[in-house]
């Protein structure tokens, strides 16, 4: 069967010189050991080659990073957003519209989840440690491969749940900002144990559109439902062939 191509999409500096586009390898060897190939997908692109690009993706992995520009769903910048980067939110958003508009699986990890919600018209805590009551420390001081809280999965009739092979799962967590209103045809199915949205998806079995809010590429060496969820994207988008 012939390996199918999944688009990664990287960060990029931010302020400094010269300019660069990077992403953590971890993402990519995720993708490979699941036996996809992958695509770095970064803001530097022109136009004509992003579309080049995505007619030959089979699936989109959207990847952790700096903060969304609150502008994108209506609020002020709160002091403690970081990293901002325009032109990784102009591409991540046009992405995953394009994904859920042309059913191209999508899977979207930390940062990815918040792009997801904001792309489809949700909203976002800004900081949760000033503004969510009773938050667990969501920024783990552990190593990245050490998990650090619990998720709970809603079971019945979940594709995360599913996938997983789990009700609860133990994650790492690396943010400080979450979804707070949900985007539209986003449906929540996993929460911390403060209430922090940590897993949504699109329901429908002819879809495949999963966000979690931790690091499964970071867990993939210790933990089986780390390895599904990049199994699940790549053989959803083997599925999927596009047109060449």
């Amino acid at each position: 069967m012939v390996a199918p191509l999944i688009g990664i999409t990287t960060s990029i500096t931010v302020g400094t010189v010269p300019e660069r586009a990077y992403v953590n390898g971890a993402y990519v060897r995720a993708v490979q050991a699941a036996g996809g190939i992958p695509v770095l997908l970064t803001p530097h692109f022109t136009p004509e080659v992003q579309a080049a690009l995505w007619q030959r993706l089979n699936g989109l992995v959207l990847t952790g990073g700096g903060d969304i520009e609150p502008g994108r769903f209506g609020e002020a910048r709160h002091p403690t957003v970081d990293e901002v980067s325009p032109a990784r939110d102009d591409l991540e958003i046009d992405l995953t519209r394009r994904a859920v508009a042309e059913n191209v699986p999508l899977f979207a990890i930390c940062r990815g989840i918040q792009v997801l919600n904001v792309a489809l018209g949700g909203t976002l805590v800004q900081d949760l440690p000033s503004e969510w009551p009773n938050a667990l420390p969501h920024s783990q001081k552990a190593p990245r491969t050490h998990p650090t809280h619990a998720v709970k999965v809603m079971g019945e009739g979940t594709h995360l749940g599913r996938v997983l092979g789990a009700l609860e799962v133990e994650v790492n967590s690396m943010h400080h900002q979450a979804i707070k209103q949900l985007g539209e045809g986003l449906r929540e199915v996993g929460w911390a144990p403060d209430g922090v949205v940590e897993g949504v998806e699109m329901p429908g079995d002819d879809r495949f559109v999963l966000g979690v809010q931790w690091h499964p590429e970071e867990l993939v060496a210790h933990d089986q439902a780390a390895r599904n969820l990049f199994t699940a994207i790549v053989e959803a988008a083997r599925r999927r062939p596009r047109a060449r």
